[in-house]
């Protein structure tokens, strides 16, 4: 497949923030694919208990300045790179003061899921596609890992699906186990609506929850990974009623099963434009 471009979007990898499976998932198979010889890039929050200093963080001025609107509020977009050099691998960290300036990730320390995880949540995303724009890099295929990143996807075929940078690219997105079991914010929906959207767009996102975040990722995804052994009935129904191509869940961690269902999605994208 020579330098094809792949990028991963994540709220977790190993050795940064370590979480779920997650983690180890995006700190395995991005290395892996490098080695079979694609060009990797992986963005995720620079969330506060991310040690700067231990992993050597440090911003990149180039590509920090942006301002990302959300329900009428500019939030200015840090970012700041490190690198995994046994695997000559950089990371991308997207920061901000308000939604990542905390000691814990997604709760508060008495457990308490925190109120602007939604709006956490949609920075991230419109904040990842931003700056791979602004690194003027553009993906043949993007993987988007994590309930965090299930924006990516909606964003892609909507309001940025005529940009040079996304426009052949394929999104893929990995479904995990349930990772949260309360809800997002009522008005998420509305306030995920990007110009050239309508909230038509999210209402599949409407309820906020987990598997409606799953539903939204699988609906404008070009294909869809299961990544965990214990899915929700429900959202195993939605990928198998979706039509997507499916790649199904396998314990082996030696990731050929990925490198040859990218090269599948590549080739169907080169049989329909011949």
């Amino acid at each position: 497949m020579g330098k094809s471009k792949l990028l991963f979007i994540t709220h977790e990898m190993s050795p940064f923030l370590e979480l779920t499976k997650i983690s180890e998932i995006t700190r395995q198979l991005p290395q892996a694919m490098q080695d079979k010889g694609f060009e990797i890039r992986i963005l995720m929050p620079r969330f506060g208990n991310i040690n700067e200093r231990r992993n050597r963080l440090h911003e990149v001025i180039r590509l920090s300045g942006m301002n990302i609107i959300i329900n009428d509020n500019d939030n200015p977009l840090i970012i700041k790179v490190a690198s995994i050099p046994a695997a000559r691998m950089q990371v991308y960290f997207l920061d901000n003061e308000e939604y990542f300036q905390r000691k814990h990730v997604f709760a508060d320390k008495e457990g308490k899921f925190y109120a602007d995880n939604d709006e956490r949540m949609i920075f991230f995303c419109k904040g990842a596609l931003e700056t791979v724009k602004k690194l003027g890099w553009s993906p043949d295929i993007v993987h988007c890992h994590g309930w965090m990143s299930a924006l990516v996807p909606t964003y892609l075929k909507t309001t940025y699906k005529d940009d040079p940078t996304f426009k052949h690219a394929k999104v893929v997105y990995s479904v995990y186990e349930n990772e949260f079991t309360t809800q997002l914010d009522p008005d998420f929906a509305r306030k995920a609506v990007m110009s050239d959207m309508t909230e038509q767009n999210t209402e599949v996102f409407k309820t906020g929850t987990n598997n409606a975040l799953h539903a939204g990722a699988i609906q404008y995804s070009d294909a869809v990974v299961l990544a965990a052994e214990n899915i929700d009935a429900e959202v195993l129904n939605n990928v198998k009623n979706s039509g997507k191509s499916v790649l199904e869940f396998e314990s082996t961690a030696d990731f050929e099963n990925y490198y040859n269902f990218y090269d599948e999605i590549t080739n169907d994208e080169l049989v329909n434009v011949a």
